[in-house]
């Protein structure tokens, strides 16, 4: 039974072509949803079918996330915004799939969440803060938190739900979701905004809890 719902951008030149690629056996590749940048929207698998979306990529520990997951993919290049129609199309679509399937927002993930190194979309430019201010996914609030420290950025990653990475690669895959467009080395507020996801998501409560 899915789980988890993924979001993703087809990175092809046109919708058309996307949905050409997307229903090619040979193609090895497909998705439950393709949304337009009209705002169109196309089932393309039925829901309780596996589709090949994800690839290789572990969230909370397990793999296989194409069993467990129903894949989103979005019209665009990745090097533009979102546009209006179909953002407001993705907010109409989530709800039904979360209800049917009793999805949490915590469970609304990015392909780069589940496959961090190898995967950016939907990018910098999708607007998350958005979906979660309508409780389709979620946001952190920033805590208190220990200074800057790798070991202990990654624990907090990992027990939130990333795969296991090196610092470089789990920071990157973090603020591409958490803080697009923020550059440097690793600071204060991402160790404030992932304290805060480990504490009301992680699989044991949190690898750090203020006080």
């Amino acid at each position: 039974m899915p789980e988890l719902i993924v979001i993703h951008y087809t990175a092809m030149s046109s919708c058309a072509a996307a949905r050409t690629r997307l229903c090619l056996p040979e193609a090895e590749v497909s998705a439950h949803w393709l949304i337009g940048e009209d705002g169109a929207t196309e089932q393309l698998v039925p829901e309780e079918m596996r589709a090949w979306h994800a690839g290789l990529g572990s969230w909370r520990g397990h793999g296989d996330v194409n069993s467990r997951s129903i894949g989103i993919e979005l019209d665009n290049l990745g090097e533009r915004p979102f546009t209006e129609p179909q953002m407001a199309a993705l907010e109409r679509l989530l709800p039904q799939i979360m209800a049917r399937w009793a999805i949490p927002p915590e469970n609304v993930l990015g392909h780069s969440d589940f496959a961090p190194g190898r995967k950016i979309d939907p990018g910098p430019r999708f607007d998350w803060l958005r979906l979660a201010r309508q409780g389709l996914s979620i946001w952190p609030e920033p805590r208190s938190a220990p200074q800057p420290d790798p070991e202990t950025f990654c624990a907090l990653a990992q027990s939130f739900g990333y795969p296991e990475a090196p610092l470089s690669v789990l920071l990157l895959a973090f603020r591409l979701r958490f803080r697009p467009h923020h550059d440097g080395p690793l600071d204060t507020r991402d160790m404030a905004l992932v304290a805060d996801l480990a504490l009301r998501f992680g699989d044991d409560g949190g690898a750090w809890r203020a006080g």
